[in-house]
């Protein structure tokens, strides 16, 4: 634990290719655990497409999906951020904490349209083998992968910085209840065992303690299909 001014602080989660994880009076546990399945998903896309014969269509088929599962969560996490975060320090911060959440923003549409260009590459090889294609998407994903990392880098650095230092522990907590209004069940099941994938056990064991046992019930039952298809998706990367 950190304390400082006789406040003591909660213990940040550092998970593998994180840039930062600022001090303060907010567990961001979450959005730690999403970004880390956001780097993890991208290094396994970029091995995947180096690798996968280019004739092999079904596996190109179930990556094809597998790209569909990672561009849904990353669009409602961005989504999430753009309504209902970012805008909640706007009004609070200085003129330099403004720029921040503006890049934040912006860095959100930059990064759309070169995902919709990786999928359509996707679809293109679950359709036929296509030595160009491939090597096209190749070229994506890598622009891709470095154009979320420096995001991320940023947002871990900058943003969250001052979500530290403007946000208390009641207000994060009502901003997490609201953005977890949206999601269903069904969705649920898709993005727990997506996110506690290649998670080291002893982290795992720290979340089950920290959130509700829905968060573990869910992963109990999932994991194991979950395990199953991504062997079967990344199965030359």
């Amino acid at each position: 634990m950190s304390t400082r001014h006789d406040v003591t602080w909660p213990r940040q989660l550092r998970l593998p290719g994180q840039a930062a994880a600022p001090e303060g009076p907010l567990d961001m546990q979450t959005m730690y655990l999403m970004h880390h399945a956001f780097r993890r998903d991208l290094d396994a896309f970029a091995e995947a497409v180096r690798n996968t014969p280019v004739d092999d269509r079904r596996t190109w088929r179930l990556l094809a999906q597998r790209w569909e599962l990672f561009t849904e969560v990353l669009h409602k996490h961005h989504t999430a951020e753009d309504d209902q975060i970012w805008p909640a320090l706007m009004s609070r911060g200085s003129s330099e904490d403004v720029v921040v959440l503006e890049a934040m923003e912006a860095e959100h549409e930059e990064i759309d349209p070169r995902l919709a260009a990786c999928a359509a590459g996707f679809q293109r090889l679950a359709r036929k083998a296509d030595e160009d294609a491939r090597a096209a998407l190749a070229v994506r994903i890598a622009a891709a992968r470095e154009l979320l990392r420096r995001h991320l880098a940023h947002e871990e650095t900058s943003a969250i910085a001052i979500l530290q230092r403007l946000v208390t522990p009641e207000e994060w907590a009502e901003i997490e209840r609201e953005i977890g209004k949206d999601t269903s069940l069904r969705f649920a099941a898709r993005a727990v065992p997506w996110v506690a994938h290649c998670i080291p056990r002893e982290v795992l064991d720290r979340v089950f303690e920290d959130l509700d046992t829905g968060f573990r019930m869910i992963w109990l039952l999932t994991r194991r299909r979950f395990a199953r298809r991504e062997a079967r998706a990344f199965r030359y990367a």
